[in-house]
């Protein structure tokens, strides 16, 4: 993963509302979960919800799928496991 990518998906969570919002998509599972099951489990407006929302999406953190009038966030878990391994790629390799 580049560094601009990892850095970008760093910054959006580092917001307390995204990064929570996130761990509720993550523990999801693959199938994901509802918007509204979101604001309703955070207690988030659904103007800052969808706005937090889509700079995840932006960072390619989570994917949306529409479901008849219902919208899911999905994590990308590739995209997780990724920004992980870069920070972990490097762990002391300058220890001898």
């Amino acid at each position: 993963m580049e560094l601009e990518a990892v850095a970008k998906a760093l910054k959006e969570l580092g917001h307390a509302t995204r990064l929570s919002i996130y761990k509720v998509v993550v523990k999801a599972g693959h199938h994901g979960i509802a918007v509204g099951v979101i604001q309703e489990a955070l207690g988030v407006p659904a103007s800052t919800l969808s706005h937090h929302i889509s700079s995840l999406a932006s960072a390619g953190l989570i994917s949306q799928r529409r479901e008849g009038r219902t919208l899911y966030c999905v994590a990308e878990y590739d995209c997780l496991e990724a920004v992980i391994n870069f920070l972990r790629q490097e762990c002391c390799s300058d220890e001898e």
